[in-house]
């Protein structure tokens, strides 16, 4: 196991106005695990996310990322923890518009003062099909391949768990499969944990575990092998 989420609340307001984004959400993943976390505006997915990633703090409850509490530590542990243990990507890329491509990928390595993992990185951009555009600035490239570059900063720093809110969120149809396979391909060679926020149902398909939230609760938590099995089993 790698992460235990454990009676996790957050609320938002007082009194009247208070709004539970979460409402006593527990679920625990594996290492190695795809799994895609799926609801409709609003049900609490990406709050999930945020506070597993260290960038929101939980009204209550436990978030426990390789037996560490990520909630128990200090501000300077917690920022070492979103620099080194978790790579995110997001919906709009946010890369730094004056870096290049290779600078890009490399900047959370740098200013957690680690040295980047040089045979690791050419591995990344021979598999993320970077390599014409190392010298090249964010506007100079598709959605699709900013994608691309965002996905490799998340990973260069091998981090323990890749969190993704709507990755294919602001692209077509096609850079969306893209995407998604080139996630699904890394979780598959790294065994890298990935887990994926998303509205579409077709692209957390993907995933080997879809896990639905509706008004801030798990309604649903559906491992794809075993139902896959089990239809197999009874046919």
């Amino acid at each position: 196991m790698i992460l235990k989420v454990e009676n996790l609340v957050k609320e938002y307001g007082k009194g009247m106005a208070l709004t539970k984004a979460l409402d006593n959400v527990s679920f625990e993943v594996n290492n190695g695990d795809f799994v895609a976390i799926v609801g409709e505006s609003g049900s609490g997915k990406s709050t999930l996310l945020h506070l597993i990633g260290g960038v929101d703090k939980p009204t209550s409850g436990n978030i426990i990322v390789q037996n560490k509490n990520i909630y128990n530590i200090n501000d300077k542990e917690l920022s070492k923890y979103r620099r080194k243990d978790v790579g995110l990507i997001y919906q709009f890329y946010n890369l730094i518009p004056i870096l290049n491509v290779v600078e890009n990928m490399e900047l959370p390595v740098l200013l957690d003062k680690s040295k980047v993992d040089e045979e690791f990185e050419k591995e990344l951009i021979s598999l993320l099909k970077l390599d014409e555009y190392l010298n090249y600035l964010p506007n100079q490239l598709s959605g699709g391949t900013q994608q691309r570059v965002a996905i490799a900063r998340a990973l260069l720093n091998h981090p323990a768990i890749v969190l993704a809110d709507e990755p294919t969120g602001n692209l077509d149809s096609n850079n969306s499969k893209e995407i998604v396979s080139l996630l699904k391909l890394l979780n598959e060679k790294y065994k890298q944990t990935i887990i994926m926020v998303t509205h579409s149902l077709e692209i957390a398909d993907e995933a080997k575990r879809i896990i639905t939230v509706s008004d801030g609760k798990i309604v649903s938590d559906v491992r794809k092998e075993y139902s896959e099995a089990h239809h197999e089993n009874n046919e």
